[in-house]
């Protein structure tokens, strides 16, 4: 049964994806959230300096390379698996801090990362 003005199945019987998206979705999100560090990085410089151009070149780059992955994404999972997988940015976001501006975690952070991440599992395991 199709859907006539989207010519799509509804969502209910639309196959389930492989566990090679549910990777490359993290894989995307992955790269969405990076374009925040580029920003702050690009922050550092003065407007339109070469250090500034070149670090928000790449966080456009990064988005734009998220908005093509997002469109394949919404094609193989339902809407609320694939937004509520996008909170996964804030643990990506973490990493990244820590990595790049050596900021330390805090239990909050901590605790808050396991509560997005249990309801991501929760969700996805039910939207599939």
């Amino acid at each position: 049964m199709t859907d006539q003005r989207a010519g799509r199945l509804p969502e209910r019987t639309r196959k389930k994806p492989a566990i090679i998206w549910l990777v490359l979705m993290q894989v995307f999100v992955c790269v969405y959230s990076f374009s925040g560090v580029m920003a702050k990085m690009a922050s550092g410089y003065p407007f339109l300096s070469g250090g500034f151009i070149l670090f928000f070149g790449i966080e456009l780059v990064c988005l734009g390379i998220y908005a093509l992955a997002w469109q394949q994404i919404l094609k193989r999972f339902p809407l609320s698996v694939a937004y509520v997988n996008r909170a996964m940015s804030v643990l990506w976001v973490l990493v990244w801090t820590t990595f790049f501006f050596q900021e330390q975690p805090t239990l909050q952070n901590v605790c808050g990362i396991v509560l997005i991440l249990s309801g991501v599992i929760v969700v996805t395991k039910d939207g599939n």
